[in-house]
């Protein structure tokens, strides 16, 4: 009981730091393997979507009622990164994962570089006129990120804040906002393998999908009610500790 009590916390404030950057991972999984150290990975990842879907999907429902969602571009991208989702988590044990934290160290520095230089970038809504080059780049962020969700998993949040930013002129609350149905979409196929496959530990997941929603919702009202400039820099100290704890993971 003390050991579920204690996931509640972590997971409680993975909540609400996914609500307004993503990222919630970085808390909840490390304290699943912390608190559990003798439970099946696949248990404690299965665990862990369960509580992060009930979360994002609470976040996405307050986002639903204050923000105007693009869902010209949300709903090809969610679509697609379901998809790729489930192909990302069926093709996980091919691709070392030596391999892929270089890459995504990589490019979480260059997201930090340009996000730091560009002191306008995301601060300002101006989104653009949705054609069809827009859905399929929509098509092509959800596709890939959902893949990197399925295969990989961390700075999945804040690499959708940063494409919806870059490529369609969202700022960081709208583009927060977006990013929570296309993260519902990438749980929901993982659930979709760990589910049927019985890797959920319905005790433990449960409990922490309650306090996930609280810090979910509390997350939403810090973003709405402080705005994009409160946003951007929640998100710069996300990607900063990416960047440290991948660092420290490939160099020590």
């Amino acid at each position: 009981m003390t050991e579920i009590l204690l996931l509640c916390l972590f997971a409680f404030f993975a909540g609400l730091i996914d609500a307004a950057v993503g990222g919630g991972g970085l808390i909840q999984i490390p304290a699943l393997f912390n608190f559990m150290p003798t439970t099946a990975p696949a248990a404690l990842f299965g665990t862990n979507k369960v509580a992060s879907l009930a979360g994002t999907f609470f976040s996405a429902r307050s986002y639903f009622k204050r923000v105007r969602i693009a869902w010209a571009l949300v709903l090809p991208a969610a679509a697609s990164a379901f998809v790729m989702a489930f192909a990302g988590a069926a093709t996980v044990s091919m691709v070392p994962k030596s391999f892929l934290k270089p890459v995504v160290f990589f490019l979480l520095v260059v997201i930090a570089i340009y996000t730091l230089r560009k002191k306008d970038f995301g601060t300002i809504h101006k989104p653009v006129q949705v054609g069809r080059r827009e859905k399929i780049i929509a098509v092509l962020i959800g596709g890939a990120i959902g893949f990197y969700d399925g295969l990989f998993g961390p700075g999945t949040g804040s690499f959708l804040i940063f494409l919806f930013i870059r490529f369609f002129a969202f700022d960081f609350l709208n583009a927060s906002a977006a990013a929570k149905f296309v993260n519902i979409a990438t749980n929901a196929a993982a659930l979709a393998f760990f589910v049927p496959a019985g890797y959920v530990l319905w005790q433990v997941a449960l409990p922490m999908a309650l306090a996930n929603i609280f810090g979910a919702v509390s997350g939403t009202w810090l973003a709405l009610h402080k705005g994009a400039g409160f946003v951007r820099v929640l998100f710069l100290v996300l990607v900063t500790t990416l960047i440290m704890k991948l660092g420290y993971e490939i160099f020590f």
